[in-house]
């Protein structure tokens, strides 16, 4: 009831504007004695009855035109007015031009919607990492390329944090985003972003004249240029590793031979024994070769992460049973504490099982001969989300000052002892790139005459 109040103010109101002057002139008249009080009367009824009718009928028809140009300017595509009374043949012409207006009103925004969905479509399929930056520098969109770049899960076209962040705060990028905002002009720049790989990346920021519909003013298209890096870096330390490591068996080799056509030419116990030596000098250069090319691979496609997911029980549990023969070499137990239930993902098997084979064939080699080795598996405590391996060995242990170099190419702590176990001194180091390609981390624990213990984090679903 509260509501039809104003309603029907505007109604009275209107019929008083309407027939005020007529019904104010036959009062005068009547009250002159120019008409007789019983028409005066009759004509003032008449009078105030048509004026409320005219004035229901022009409330309700504005109020019908209002509610179409309300329905317009919401977007709710209403824009069918209803016919008004005949005698207001020019309310009907402004309601046509009010429906006409709201048509193309509507018609506009669709093409409208149109455009915006056609142009997230195109950023989205195109293959080069994008970003959409406003006006306030901040992310608005991102393609499917730069989310892959940034092993971003999201499906959809929306903005980034995290490494995307990280980028966009890069000092040389923010430059270059506040001169194409303040000159207009294109800005080409080359990115290094040392976490949480190293990445090498070549921008573009391209400004936007007039902005995109979601007031993105600026594009930044992104280049991984990390492979092409990484092949002339593996070329260049191929040859360098190669060249130097590969000398030594090479030497041999050729003294063994030189010998072997010389004086033992006709020695058959030094025959046998320097084509001993010579087979393992050969087998040594294959797995030196072997794994130069193994770690020049994962290198190649560390900035890259995985994609699948590795139950790691099971995963241990094969290994183990692949080391038997060695663990039976030197008479060495293994004892497994495997949880069930522990997956990694984002994860690649046969990479884990690379850092298992790699880490246990350390224990094995670096422990005592019929000592123990421990194999571990399982969740993560405390709040932080991932999974963990572990391999310990009963070994000498390893002295402080040596465990942050542990991961580096060729390094050992006992040269001689390393090479009459047959390491090649890339185990560790390709452990490391394969860790570091998960996301995870490797953690080295040790005391000299205490063993080692070798742990990896890695996050989990």
């Amino acid at each position: 009831m509260e509501e039809d109040k104003p309603a029907l103010r505007r109604w009275l109101g209107s019929a008083t504007l309407i027939g005020g002057v007529p019904a104010a002139l036959f009062a005068l008249l009547a009250l002159s004695g120019q008409l007789a009080p019983a028409p005066a009367l009759l004509c003032l009824l008449a009078t105030a009855a048509a004026a409320l009718a005219v004035s229901r009928l022009w409330i309700g028809s504005l109020a019908r035109l209002a509610a179409v140009l309300r329905h317009a300017a919401e977007g709710e595509g209403d824009w069918r007015a209803p016919p008004p009374p005949p005698l207001l043949s020019a309310l009907a012409e402004i309601s046509d031009g009010v429906a006409r207006l709201a048509r193309n009103l509507a018609e506009r925004g669709e093409l409208v919607g149109r455009m915006r969905r056609a142009d997230a479509a195109i950023l989205e399929s195109l293959p080069d990492p994008l970003l959409v930056l406003g006006a306030d520098r901040a992310a608005l969109r991102a393609n499917a390329a730069a989310r892959a770049l940034f092993g971003a899960r999201q499906t959809e076209a929306g903005p980034l944090a995290g490494d995307a962040a990280a980028l966009l705060r890069h000092p040389a990028l923010a430059g270059a985003v506040d001169r194409a905002l303040a000159e207009g002009t294109r800005q080409v720049v080359d990115l290094v972003l040392p976490v949480p790989v190293p990445r090498e990346l070549a921008a573009q920021v391209i400004p936007l004249d007039p902005p995109l519909a979601d007031g993105g003013r600026l594009i930044v298209q992104l280049s991984d240029r990390t492979r092409e890096r990484a092949v002339e870096r593996m070329r260049a330390d191929f040859v360098a590793n190669a060249s130097h490591e590969l000398r030594t068996p090479l030497a041999s080799l050729m003294g063994f031979i030189e010998t072997l056509r010389g004086p033992a030419e006709n020695d058959p116990e030094a025959r046998a024994r320097f084509l001993g030596i010579m087979a393992e000098q050969s087998e040594r250069m294959r797995r030196l070769i072997e794994d130069l090319l193994g770690l020049s691979r994962i290198e190649l496609a560390e900035h890259q992460p995985p994609t699948g997911r590795v139950d790691l029980a099971e995963l241990a549990r094969r290994e183990a049973e692949g080391m038997a023969p060695i663990l039976a070499g030197r008479s060495v137990t293994l004892s497994l504490a495997l949880e069930e239930g522990a997956i990694a993902a984002p994860a690649d098997g046969e990479q884990l099982a690379q850092v298992l084979r790699n880490l246990l064939e350390n224990a094995v080699r670096h422990g005592n001969t019929g000592g123990e080795v421990k194999l571990a598996v399982s969740r993560a405590p405390g709040g932080r989300p991932g999974v963990t391996m572990s391999v310990t060995d009963d070994g000498p242990g390893i002295a402080r000052e040596h465990i942050p170099r542990l991961t580096e190419r060729f390094y050992r702590v006992d040269k001689a002892r390393s090479r009459q176990g047959g390491g090649t001194g890339l185990g560790l180091a390709i452990v490391k790139h394969i860790v570091n390609r998960h996301r995870g981390q490797l953690q080295i624990e040790s005391q000299e005459g205490a063993g080692a213990t070798f742990r990896v984090w890695l996050p989990a679903e």
